[in-house]
């Protein structure tokens, strides 16, 4: 038979070596941390110089919109110039006599 001792001291090294499995090293925590680290810091740095390039295409798209806005506005008054040019060259038309 097996004595209360044997299977207290059994379960005892179980009990530990089963706790002591989960452990990690603080040298490999750091390990990991690092990598991680370094990861996330990259990865910030791309995000920066993306979000740079984003506001310089806002700015250059917002300039554009403004530019087609005006383009837009010199196009309405010359749509109207050239209306009146055809009607008067039209009225000129009509008053001319016929040969």
């Amino acid at each position: 038979m097996i004595t209360s001792v044997k299977v207290i001291s059994t379960l005892g090294i179980m009990a530990c070596s089963l706790g002591l499995g989960g452990c990690a090293t603080k040298s490999y925590v750091r390990e990991q941390v690092a990598i991680v680290d370094q990861r996330v810091s990259a990865l910030e740095g791309r995000v920066a110089e993306t979000d740079g390039v984003a506001r310089a295409a806002r700015g250059e798209a917002q300039a554009a919109a403004g530019q087609a806005q005006t383009n837009t506005q010199r196009l309405d008054a010359l749509t109207g110039r050239v209306d009146g040019v055809e009607q008067r060259m039209v009225e000129a038309q009509r008053k001319r006599p016929r040969n």
